[in-house]
């Protein structure tokens, strides 16, 4: 599954379904009518473990977010079959009532004159959503000014609530006392005070991912970098939020920039996705063509310098499907996680997830080394072959649980129809010893529950451990964390049963290869936590990849809950609960949810959590949440 899906406000989107009466069709709003005709199959009642929102959390979505979905989104291939006057029809029956409207919630908040100054002298908290080009996930206690002791008394400083918004799936980056935000939903980039959380800039531009920090070109200015809905990677100029260029960096129009770009010195590395996966819940559909790739970048100008491709573009198999359709392939391999860069070594590590129509490929679910001069490809480590799935699929046996629908014609033919990507992306891991020659690994985790470490310049295998069985939404989701010592996977195994369900945190020592400590999530709806949470009870594991800062390793739940844990031991120091009413200082209501895809970051003394998200019948929210040691 891509995590172009994993962030569509729609869920699996538009498939033709039941038709209303013509007399309800009358009396009731005309959306209601196009909503049953091709919505309803998907989101009336979505099937357990379906990536579909179900109506109630469509019914969260602004009149922006349908229509942005629906006309330059993963579901843009559904919202084509409906005319402009359906279209309008049915976002106005879904949408929810609107809130407040222009740029009240940014302007109303500007900052004052001595907190409105960007200032980049200091060296950034991090560069991107791995911290450091190394994608460890670890800050110092001087990077992130916070200790370990800080960390396990912590209150709310300020939160900072977006509108028309129903999940934050990006992390910002830290510079000094700025905080740079991706506000996807709501539609633009801001910069915010480390402190208060008062606006110095925002820029319309719906970055929908998480930025990356760096300059654009030897002599250019510093710069923040993140691709919108449309496909179009976006500079802008980090002192004033000025748009320096926007391009579109992608071998094929249709497909996402999900991953988080990664700035290697003047070029920058963009991860791409691919959006078959979805599209094949319609049987009209041509599966597929789609599939991922990995582009550089000039920094200066964003002219694409090379593209390498998981695989050659699909062609017609000769076939078709149960409907009558002529099929493609190969297809897949998409690439929705943030690269790792060894600059020094001239490397570009990636990740790949499934593919979506045969023949299967070797760069599916693969952790794969790229030389970063040539784009030429060094090393494939191959996880799970045969992994050939789309959302048309069941998962594993094609004779249990839902039969194959037409595109998943291949079930029968050998797919382990498994969906386990590598959502996050690889970890370079240098051993105590560091750049001094002690050994360098690479470490992956999948959603298969696995965790592996590979010899950096060969792609061998030195060890894995599996947690669970994995689940297409579960296992490792988006990414590790990892010390001189440790390398700490996050289990998310949502709706999994017991004993099956491995739902936690788990440190293994990178040396040796062993277990060094675990830590099992468990499910709490107490008090008023059902109201809040209404999936509490089943979805309470850990999606979004967990943050070491000094000696401690923070995490946060898909229920919402954020906890600290103690690197060296495991001991879980505090916890916070973020699925809670708020109002920002933005003067906004709002309230946190699930904690996906976004994992926490800090800096300037600062922890920061972007609280809520409501793909997959998870809690939805929108609020940023900043935390600061507790004042006495």
């Amino acid at each position: 599954m891509t995590a172009a899906v994993a962030a569509a406000a729609l869920g699996v989107g538009l498939s033709f379904g039941r038709i209303a009466p013509a007399q309800a069709a009358e009396e009731a709003p005309p959306g209601k009518a196009v909503y049953e005709q091709f919505c309803a199959a998907c989101h009336e009642k979505p099937e357990a473990g379906s990536r579909a929102a179900p109506v109630s959390a469509l019914r969260k979505m602004s009149a922006q977010t349908l229509t942005t979905v629906l006309t330059t989104g993963v579901m843009k291939p559904m919202g084509d079959q409906l005319d402009r006057q359906q279209l309008r029809a049915v976002v106005a029956y879904l949408a929810a009532p609107e809130g407040p409207t222009g740029t009240g919630w940014i302007d109303d908040n500007r900052c004052d004159t001595a907190r409105a100054k960007v200032d980049l002298s200091a060296k950034p908290a991090q560069v991107g959503f791995g911290v450091d080009l190394d994608n460890s996930r670890r800050m110092s206690a001087a990077q992130a000014k916070l200790s370990t002791k800080d960390l396990a008394d912590l209150e709310v400083a300020w939160s900072f609530v977006m509108p028309k918004t129903t999940g934050l799936r990006g992390q910002g980056v830290v510079v000094g006392n700025t905080l740079f935000y991706p506000a996807g939903q709501a539609g633009y980039v801001v910069a915010l005070d480390t402190q208060t959380g008062c606006v110095k800039w925002a820029t319309p531009g719906g970055v929908r991912a998480s930025l990356a920090y760096g300059r654009l070109g030897k002599d250019g200015p510093w710069a923040v970098v993140g691709g919108d809905a449309a496909g179009n990677l976006i500079a802008f100029e980090a002192e004033t939020g000025k748009v320096a260029w926007k391009v579109d960096p992608r071998h094929d129009k249709t497909v996402p920039l999900s991953g988080t770009p990664v700035f290697a010195g003047d070029k920058i590395v963009v991860p791409i996705s691919a959006i078959d996966v979805a599209n094949s819940m319609r049987e009209t559909f041509a599966c597929c063509k789609a599939h991922g790739a990995v582009a550089l970048l000039n920094a200066a100008d964003g002219k694409v310098l090379w593209t390498w491709h998981t695989m050659e573009d699909a062609k017609p198999l000769g076939r078709k499907n149960a409907k009558g359709i002529e099929v493609y392939g190969p297809s897949g391999a998409p690439i929705w996680s943030s690269p790792s860069v060894d600059l020094k070594a001239g490397v570009i590590y990636t990740a790949t997830g499934e593919n979506t129509s045969p023949p299967a490929t070797d760069t599916s679910d693969s952790l794969v080394a790229l030389d970063m001069a040539t784009g030429k490809q060094k090393w494939v480590f191959q996880a799970l072959a045969n992994d050939v799935w789309n959302m048309s699929c069941p998962i594993g046996s094609p004779t249990g649980g839902r039969p194959p629908g037409a595109n998943c014609f291949f079930a029968a033919e050998g797919s382990v129809l498994r969906d386990h990507d590598f959502g996050g992306g690889p970890l370079i891991w240098r051993g105590p010893n560091g750049a001094k020659g002690g050994r360098t690994l690479i470490l992956g985790g999948q959603k298969s529950g696995e965790v592996w470490a590979l010899e950096a310049a060969s792609g061998k295998k030195v060890w894995r451990h599996q947690f669970g069985k994995g689940t297409a939404l579960g296992g490792v989701h988006w990414g590790l964390a990892a010390d001189a010592q440790r390398v700490y996977a996050p289990i998310a195994d949502p709706g999994v049963p017991e004993p099956d369900n491995a739902a936690g945190l788990y440190a293994i020592d990178v040396a040796s290869g062993k277990l060094a400590w675990s830590w099992r999530a468990k499910a709490d709806c107490s008090g008023d936590r059902k109201a809040r949470v209404p999936s509490c009870d089943s979805k309470y594991g850990l999606s979004a990849p967990p943050l070491v800062v000094d000696g401690a390793v923070i995490a946060g739940g898909l229920d919402g809950r954020v906890y600290v844990f103690e690197a060296a031991s495991g001991k879980l120091m505090s916890t916070f609960d973020t699925a809670v009413p708020f109002t920002g200082v933005n003067k906004l209501a709002g309230s946190g949810g699930s904690i996906d895809a976004a994992g926490p970051f800090a800096g300037d003394g600062m922890l920061f959590v972007s609280s809520g998200y409501g793909s997959f019948g998870q809690q939805p929210g929108n609020a940023l949440i900043a935390y600061r040691p507790k004042r006495k």
